[in-house]
């Protein structure tokens, strides 16, 4: 019987390291194919995956990475969502949506990050790739309206696609792009004092 288990367990850990290796094949695949011509990139982000346990807010989440179960902080790079109330101090009228929106798009699921970086808060800053779709949830959060392009730090090939993204979304009307008084996270929290 405990030989069937390890059969079945190693069986499902052959298939997830497969898994895996096919979703970065692909995210390599994109990676050249969008920095084809492009002297401009010059990073090499280290990838890891794991499970998205916690959404703080629209544009910042906890993921434990597998197989070490190191628990990470990770920043979506590139983004800025609307703010949420932390302590004393308001959020803004669209942070509780973005948030909402990026629980549904990533929360409790495996996802694999291409670590750009580590900010002044210690946070893992990255792109977040959802394994069951293939997709980036960067980019996502700013085609569906749910966050704007942090234009000062992308660099290409992220900044075109993140900046179509954005000009699509504003087109369109989605999310904070329908606001009538629409106010940037950056803008709120240097009126707030918030870091």
């Amino acid at each position: 019987m405990d030989q069937h288990r390890y059969v079945a367990s190693s069986a499902a850990s052959t298939l997830a390291a497969a898994v895996v290796a096919i979703v970065l094949g692909g995210i390599a695949a994109w990676l050249l194919s969008s920095a084809a011509g492009s002297s401009a990139y010059a990073m090499q982000p280290r990838v890891v995956s794991g499970l998205v346990t916690h959404v703080s807010d629209g544009d910042t989440i906890h993921v434990t990475t597998t197989p070490e179960q190191t628990k990470l902080k990770v920043r979506l790079y590139g983004i800025d969502a609307q703010e949420t109330a932390k302590g004393s101090k308001p959020g803004q009228p669209y942070g509780e949506t973005a948030k909402a929106a990026l629980v549904e798009m990533i929360g409790g699921k495996q996802v694999v990050l291409q670590i750009m970086d580590v900010d002044r808060y210690r946070r893992m800053v990255g792109l977040v790739w959802l394994l069951h779709n293939e997709r980036c949830a960067n980019l996502d959060m700013i085609r569906e309206g749910h966050a704007e392009a942090l234009i000062q730090y992308l660099v290409e090939p992220y900044k075109r696609e993140f900046m179509a993204a954005q000009a699509e979304a504003q087109a369109a009307r989605r999310g904070i792009w329908a606001m009538p008084d629409y106010e940037t996270p950056s803008t709120f929290r240097k009126r707030v004092g918030m870091r």
